[in-house]
């Protein structure tokens, strides 16, 4: 039996901040939110210099940036950027859709909304940003999420612009496309409240929920991403970044307080650092810890004040967990189909349209056939569209198909080819009885399992199974 360990008794402090794309236009220009599929047309390059925040200090993290003397390539199509990307305009007021959407998500996370909010610079030299600073605004603070551990608190609540994206780093050069510069983002930052490596990976979970619930966020790789701080008495605060996915949270935390607790025993000083989660679930130096050295107010945006009656006009969804509990008790479908219908809008539709379908065959339809097509048949079910499944619906809802018959068109439909009810025409019980008579006295002695092989055999797609079933039943003593 695997030793439990008491963290406690390491002294462990863990918070972590969560950054999630919104959905929408950029938060500073109008070009539309998207990692662009289109080639690069535009090539810059530029060399970003350190500079004194309004403290006259020199941040650490942006010094050590500046010492490796890289210059900055930035690529990008016109289709998808503007001269704000390119940092040859002043930015544009604040998308107001994505505040909103950053309203929404704080009152969710139970925090009070700030009565005016004023936009800050943050320096960034590491070449993400093609002005030197990334535009960050503080929304929300004093929130929490309630969790099998208790509350954790949520202090701040910021809406900010997404970095470029990073496509290729040498001693010399950092390339980047500017598709992804100035997506809204919001940061998400937690207090030390999080009791060890497991409970982290629980918060990060309820707030992801959350987010994904307003149904105005990214979905899909690279669209959230946690920072994970961490600590031990005789340690360093150490922020981890570049989790791939959640269920890698608890081991990367594991190995990093073995790693800390390694160095402190061999008389090492730590210093806080920036460390980058790896593979193998270890992690790797990226960068000294910012300061707040690093933090100057945005003189092209004027404050925007938050009133009570734009809050009172927000109005709050239901949280997908509610969602998913109210699924399973509606449909009786189990916890991990209902998890699957919860992000479907068509499921319900669906069930109220076609009364001849028991709710749990739509769900069936929806979620477990394509599944068995990507598994058993190989086929790629991305080229299913909507209309595909309303039509199988339609055929089995009128008759005209079998429920066994569903897979089969919607098969043919995958590899493109036309799908004719007719080739599934359900064939007549006096057929199928006929038929199995015949198997009987051909094969004697099988089992009940041996003949429904058979006949499904011959008959698959044109008799339901269970008709089948009772059919033999007759027969077979």
């Amino acid at each position: 039996m695997e030793k439990r360990i008491d963290y406690r008794e390491f002294g462990f402090r863990c918070g972590m901040e969560i950054h999630q794309q919104l959905e929408g236009k950029k938060l500073f220009c109008n070009c539309p939110a998207i990692n662009s599929t289109e080639e690069p047309t535009i090539r810059i390059e530029r060399k970003l210099r350190v500079s004194a925040s309004e403290l006259g200090k020199v941040d650490v993290a942006a010094e050590y940036e500046a010492g490796k003397g890289r210059y900055f390539i930035y690529e990008s199509n016109p289709e998808d950027t503007c001269l704000v990307e390119y940092d040859e305009c002043p930015p544009y007021p604040m998308n107001q859709e994505l505040l909103d959407t950053t309203l929404m998500i704080s009152l969710l996370l139970n925090a009070k909304v700030v009565d005016e909010i004023q936009v800050m610079r943050k320096t960034v030299i590491d070449g993400s940003n093609t002005s030197g600073f990334q535009r960050t605004a503080l929304v929300a603070t004093d929130g929490y999420v309630e969790t099998s551990k208790g509350k954790v608190r949520i202090p701040t609540i910021c809406l900010e612009e997404e970095a470029a994206q990073k496509i290729e780093e040498t001693k010399e050069y950092v390339r980047y496309r500017l598709d992804r510069l100035g997506i809204g983002l919001v940061e998400i930052a937690t207090a030390t409240d999080i009791k060890d490596p497991e409970h982290a990976k629980e918060t990060a979970s309820i707030i992801g929920m959350i987010l994904r619930s307003t149904g105005k966020v990214k979905r899909g790789l690279g669209t959230i991403r946690q920072d994970v701080n961490v600590s031990i008495a005789k340690g360093a605060r150490v922020e981890i970044k570049g989790f791939q996915e959640l269920k890698s949270m608890p081991k990367i935390i594991e190995y990093e307080i073995e790693r800390q607790l390694k160095e402190s025993g061999k008389g090492k000083k730590l210093a806080p650092e920036v460390r980058k989660a790896e593979p193998d679930m270890t992690t790797s130096f990226l960068r000294p810890m910012p300061g707040a050295d690093r933090m100057y107010v945005e003189t092209d945006i004027p404050p925007i004040r938050i009133t009570q009656e734009r809050l009172k006009k927000i109005t709050l969804p239901r949280l997908l967990n509610e969602q998913l509990k109210d699924l399973q008790e509606k449909y009786e479908v189990n916890e991990a189909t209902a998890k699957e219908l919860v992000s479907r809008e068509d499921f319900e539709g669906y069930v109220d349209r076609f009364k001849n379908l028991e709710p749990a065959f739509i769900a069936k339809v929806l979620i477990e056939i394509p599944k068995e097509m990507r598994s058993r048949l190989q086929l790629d079910t991305s080229r299913l569209q909507p209309e595909d499944f309303e039509e199988v619906l339609e055929y089995v809802d009128s008759g005209k198909i079998t429920k066994e018959a569903a897979l089969e068109v919607l098969a043919k439909k995958a590899e493109g080819k036309k799908a004719d009810p007719s080739q599934f025409k359900k064939a007549s019980e006096g057929d199928v009885e006929k038929e199995i008579k015949k198997i009987i006295d051909e094969k004697p002695g099988l089992t009940i399992g041996a003949y429904m092989g058979l006949v499904m055999a011959k008959y698959r797609g044109k008799i339901d199974g269970k008709k089948a079933m009772d059919i033999l039943k007759r027969h077979v003593k």
